[in-house]
């Protein structure tokens, strides 16, 4: 058995000081800046929300474009997005889109602007009956939304 020593009794009061303290400044809160702007909306498009960025900041707003396409392959529905100046949204967007403006989207599948990782073949779709994704063959007609990006800087 290790004697108890008034040194060792300072030292471990001293570690269990650093404990307390690190675990005190993890309570703290921090800043979350998102900054104010003022998005201007053209007849018919709708305003998603903030998407964020890979360590969760702000990265862009999003914005909903009225029209769909309602039978189209992957390449049809993208070439009809870029048509427009605009984009399929990606699968983080879509999840977005499905949890603020799901009332826009009919219960069926869209399409969404990622391939397959592994596959390229295949590309993501949701659906937005109930927010589930999942990949189909390219040539598998899909209806498709567009959207447009407003970079935060």
């Amino acid at each position: 058995m290790t004697a108890i020593t008034l040194e060792s009794i300072k030292a471990e009061q001293e570690r269990l000081a650093g404990l307390i303290n690190t675990y005190a400044n993890q309570l703290q809160p921090n800043d979350y800046e998102v900054p104010a702007t003022t998005i201007k909306l053209f007849p018919g498009e709708r305003y998603a929300g903030i998407a964020l960025g890979t360590e969760g900041q702000p990265s862009h707003h999003l914005i909903l474009l009225p029209g769909e396409i309602e039978e189209a392959t992957w390449a049809k529905a993208g070439k009809w997005a870029a048509k427009n100046g605009c984009d399929l949204p990606s699968r983080q967007e879509q999840a977005l889109l499905f949890a603020n403006l799901r009332g826009e989207f009919a219960s069926t599948w869209y399409w969404s602007n990622q391939e397959h990782e592994s596959d390229s073949s295949r590309a993501w779709g949701q659906l937005f009956t109930n927010g589930i994704q999942d990949t189909f063959v390219k040539g598998v007609e899909l209806r498709a939304r567009a959207v447009r990006r407003l970079i935060i800087d």
